[in-house]
């Protein structure tokens, strides 16, 4: 026959337990054989639930195998009425058989149990190399054996035993040729059966470990119930408010809607100062830990109740607006929820996806989150504080500006004339004022190591500007993607390695506008670049103010000179006059900027090396205190009071330009 014949027989029909063998993921986690060792516990649970077990064993033994026993009413031995097997052999072997399908009411035993498809134990049963089953029911001891799913010693009564003694006890050996590690997880057994007692009041349940032929046991009991519990989980970090804990439980008919007798929530709730969010949550005893719509339930109903409280009482700053993250960043809580019908995200049910459960959960416990809010006002403020500081984070977060990159790298400014050198120490990098300079200096820079970088009007005051704000503002953004060093902070350490320049200029005009240029870029510097100023990258041209030509006398040429100021400029003049040069010889001119002067003046007076003034900026550690107190008197946004009255007593020692 051909290899590529497609005919009627090709088809092959899994039978009893084959699917799961063949394809163990789509029933549980094959991780490690925790989860199926759980399904036999939920079993165990599911009885203590419906109020006929008061104890759970869990036992490790040292061969691989875990026992769990319950003193529940075991399960039922008798012949299916329609199957014409035993009961509990149905259990054990049959996908979707189980006593948890008869759910047309809260009242029911097995109403809110966690199981729904009916395939928990017999997926234990078909993942085990041999599962023992023991079962005390009606004065009689039963016992049945399975290996791999099928059974190997049929139902039989091994003894008697007293009439008001009952229970199960369930003996498996998983196979670890189903799963990556053939041994059961610890950590996450205890914290299982840790959140049985949690959720189980009244029931003690216990663990006991086979080690080196002893046996060490470990028994849980919370009387305290979910607060307790919350508080263990904490381990000891002090709670922000009180633990509020309550539950709620819809009757019937005094609620009058569409939810059945029985459904709704217990809670734990609490709020911390440091640290992220989180919790725990239970459907009928089922941990979620991937969470679902119950735990939406639980943020939405809170989210409402925090939302009300703080319009209520006008605490919400102007601008900031609350969202349900904002309440939950920093929650902790404990949430063991109760639905009829619960509906999972596959077989391992560690997602609810029943969409009514929002709806529930948030039903019950906004109203009872509101009454206990107002009831302990100072508590409900304190949270709203915790809230709103976590909204106004996330829309600072919002706000950061990255670089703009391209190809990975970030993008040198397109209005950058950068220089040819390979050398960072001849590199200089000079920072003009207005279009109209950069082009002289353009024109007038050594192209091998002077790189020219205009800057379009005064850029940004950033002595308050937040670090994750700078790049809002293309000029800085301009001058930190030229330097190839990122904004840091004066304790930090920041890379260096990319620094492109040895030196930058600050070169603006000698006027008060080009002064004022001056002090917002070193403010700049200073604030957000301070490794730069410490190794002495930073320096500040000194442009002339006036320029002074000399006519030719005799056999004495021609000349000029530059005056930074109108200091300079009379002592140039007084020199010339000694020197016999008559008034009528000399005229002198004033540079309104930086943009009047031609190429050559530019590189003269403040480009060349050899004849240009240029001032490093270097704070020593002893003045940065001073330092920074002039800034902020120069530059603080709530210091207009201070500059005043620092105008008022020092006004006369200065010389203004108007």
């Amino acid at each position: 026959m051909s290899k590529n014949t497609y005919q009627e027989s090709s088809i092959r029909v899994l039978k009893g337990l084959e699917p799961v063998k063949e394809r163990p993921g789509m029933y549980t986690r094959t991780s490690d054989p925790t989860h199926i060792i759980q399904e036999v516990i939920d079993n165990s649970a599911d009885e203590a639930l419906a109020g006929f077990a008061k104890s759970i064993e869990v036992t490790l033994h040292a061969d691989g195998s875990v026992t769990v026993k319950d003193d529940g009413r075991g399960i039922p031995v008798g012949m299916h009425p329609e199957e014409g097997e035993p009961t509990v052999q149905l259990v054990f072997t049959r996908l979707h058989a189980g006593g948890k399908f008869d759910k047309t009411s809260g009242a029911g035993a097995y109403a809110f149990s966690g199981g729904l498809h009916g395939v928990g134990v017999s997926v234990t049963n078909a993942l085990s190399l041999r599962l023992e089953v023991d079962v005390k029911r009606e004065g009689k001891a039963h016992r049945i054996v399975f290996a791999g799913g099928d059974v190997i010693e049929p139902l039989a009564v091994t003894g008697s035993v007293p009439a008001k003694q009952s229970g199960t006890c369930v003996r498996a050996w998983p196979d670890p040729k189903y799963f990556d590690s053939p041994g059961v997880s610890l950590p996450e057994l205890e914290r299982t059966l840790r959140a049985k007692a949690v959720l189980l009041p009244g029931v003690q349940v216990t663990l006991h470990l086979e080690k080196s032929g002893t046996l060490q046991s470990q028994t849980w009991t919370y009387p305290g119930g979910l607060a307790q519990y919350l508080e263990e989980l904490a381990q000891g970090a002090e709670p922000a408010v009180p633990i509020f804990t309550s539950e709620r439980f819809h009757a019937k008919p005094a609620d009058g809607d569409s939810f059945a007798e029985g459904e709704g929530a217990a809670w734990a709730v609490c709020w911390y100062e440091e640290g992220s969010g989180g919790g725990e949550s239970y459907v009928n005893l089922i941990p979620t830990a991937a969470g679902g719509t119950h735990e939406a339930g639980l943020r939405s109903g809170i989210f409402e109740a925090i939302k009300t409280f703080v319009e209520h009482h006008g605490l919400l700053p102007r601008g900031v607006r609350l969202q349900a993250e904002d309440v939950a960043a920093r929650l902790h809580y404990v949430l063991s929820t109760r639905i009829l019908d619960p509906q999972f995200q596959g077989q391992t049910k560690e997602k609810l996806t029943s969409r009514d459960a929002l709806k529930l959960v948030s039903g019950v416990i906004r109203d009872p989150f509101e009454v206990w809010l107002n009831q302990h006002v100072d508590h409900g403020k304190k949270i709203a504080e915790l809230a709103i500081r976590q909204a106004m984070a996330r829309m600072k977060s919002g706000q950061k500006i990255e670089k703009r990159k391209g190809s990975g790298v970030a993008v040198l400014p397109g209005k950058l004339t950068d220089c040819e050198s390979d050398d960072i120490q001849r590199r200089e990098l000079f920072l003009v004022e207005g279009d109209s300079a950069g082009g002289s200096a353009k024109l007038a820079r050594d192209k091998q190591s002077q790189a020219i970088l205009p800057l379009r009007g005064k850029v940004l005051n950033t002595f308050e500007v937040d670090r994750d704000r700078l790049f809002a503002n293309n000029e800085i953004h301009d001058i930190a993607v030229a330097l190839g060093v990122d904004p840091h902070g004066r304790d930090d350490n920041p890379d260096l390695t990319g620094l492109r320049y040895g030196r930058v200029i600050i070169m603006s005009d000698a006027d008060v506008d080009g002064s004022h240029i001056k002090v917002l870029l070193l403010t700049l510097f200073f604030i957000h670049f301070p490794r730069l100023v410490e190794n002495g990258n930073i320096c500040v041209a000194s442009p002339p103010l006036y320029r002074i030509d000399v006519s030719a006398q005799g056999k004495r040429p021609a000349r000029k000179f530059y005056a930074l100021d109108e200091g300079e400029l009379i002592a140039i003049q007084d020199r010339l006059q000694k020197e016999g040069v008559k008034p009528g010889a000399v005229s002198v001119g004033r540079f309104k900027g930086l943009g009047e002067m031609n190429p050559e003046q530019l590189w003269d007076t403040t480009m060349n090396p050899e004849t240009r003034r240029v001032l490093p900026v270097k704070v020593e550690n002893e003045e940065r205190a001073e330092a920074w107190q002039v800034f902020t008197k120069l530059m603080g946004k709530g210091e207009a009071s201070s500059r005043r009255d620092w105008m008022e007593q020092h006004g006369n020692d200065v010389e203004v330009d108007v």
